[in-house]
């Protein structure tokens, strides 16, 4: 048998289906919030797991996931984020109901959706984009800014944000101009 990956972060999920299948592929702590049930109690105690250990939200990329993302940024704003795809969540087969989850993810989806994140963090803030950028490259005030959002927010694996958002969000992946020119130079209309 294969050893597993190590993780040493705690992983945030939604609940014990999401951890049964990182426990599958990874040696994960988790701490479930339980669905979208959010609440002071379990944002504190994410906080305190993310100062001693470090924690990575993994939300579903639905709805309630994306809710539950928003609220633990606002308390932990240094909490590193990893995103499914909708595609990569969708379940295997027909019997498992239709809701999106990372219960459903390949270990090659899991592997993608947290690559990059585990391990050292680079604290150096070299954030090079400004609003004027997001416009000259469509993603704000044109007519369709929201599907090249989309775009964006799934080949950079960062997950969909509203134009408001999307400064924030680049900011928090560190994610650079160069980056976000060379994925929109391939966006089709």
């Amino acid at each position: 048998m294969m050893e597993k990956q190590k993780i040493q972060e705690v992983v945030v999920v939604e609940g014990k289906d999401d951890t049964a299948n990182l426990k599958r592929y990874y040696e994960v702590d988790t701490y479930e919030t339980r669905g979208s049930a959010l609440n002071e109690d379990d944002l504190e105690r994410i906080e305190a797991l993310n100062d001693l250990r470090g924690v990575i939200v993994f939300t579903d990329p639905d709805y309630n996931g994306e809710r539950i993302r928003k609220r633990i940024m606002q308390a932990v704003p240094s909490a590193k984020h990893a995103f499914l795809n909708r595609g990569e969540a969708v379940p295997k087969s027909k019997t498992k109901g239709r809701s999106l989850g990372v219960e459903h993810a390949s270990q090659a989806d899991l592997d993608k959706a947290l690559s990059g994140l585990l391990g050292s963090y680079d604290d150096e803030n070299t954030f090079d984009i400004t609003r004027s950028d997001l416009m000259r490259l469509g993603l704000l005030m044109g007519n369709d800014s929201r599907k090249r959002r989309e775009y964006l927010g799934e080949h950079l694996r960062i997950g969909y944000t509203n134009g408001k958002q999307l400064l924030k969000r680049l900011e928090l992946f560190g994610v650079t101009l160069a980056e976000v020119e060379t994925c929109m130079d391939r966006y089709e209309v």
